[in-house]
């Protein structure tokens, strides 16, 4: 892919759950991001299989009708509670494998990386998200937390592909 000032990418950030998987879609152009689309994927089933099917078929709705480049999911981050990390991760498999069916590239970020590219500091609160994600996007309003999150999602592999860009352009230019 080429990784110049001008290549345009759709990228699709998701913030999977088990009840509520966020998702956010931007363009990049350069150093210019565009919001395109962001919203909630609710999950309707009691039958945690059923919750995984619905992931998949939601996350699959998302990139038919917007065709992102790339994606980018948040990884799990365990606390205290195992099992619903365990029921996190599996969600969040769920949403990677609609990706990979659709050929998608993957990036994969901890939530305080995620925090610290949109906030500028890794415990940032969702209130801080929210209002970094209208700030980069030039939003008139907030999305929703599970939005906010998969926004600031996609806005971090922005910045992260760009960097990596940037490295790949100087060890092929021979400047490093």
């Amino acid at each position: 892919m080429n990784n110049s000032r001008n290549s345009k990418l759709r990228i699709l950030g998701i913030d999977p759950g088990s009840r509520v998987t966020g998702y956010g879609l931007i363009d990049v152009n350069g150093q210019n991001y565009r919001y395109v689309a962001s919203g909630c994927i609710r999950i309707k089933s009691e039958n945690f299989p059923d919750r995984l099917k619905e992931i998949f078929v939601g996350v699959d709705e998302v990139i038919a009708e917007y065709q992102p480049t790339l994606a980018a999911v948040e990884q799990v981050f365990v606390k205290l509670n195992v099992g619903g990390a365990l029921k996190l991760g599996q969600a969040r498999g769920a949403a990677i494998c609609a990706c990979v069916m659709r050929s998608l590239d993957v990036g994969e970020y901890m939530p305080n990386q995620i925090k610290k590219a949109v906030v500028g500091r890794g415990h940032a609160t969702k209130e801080q998200i929210q209002h970094m994600v209208m700030t980069h996007l030039n939003l008139t309003q907030s999305p929703q937390s599970d939005a906010a999150d998969a926004l600031a999602t996609a806005l971090c592999h922005a910045q992260t592909f760009r960097t990596i860009g940037r490295f790949s352009q100087r060890v092929a230019g021979g400047r490093l």
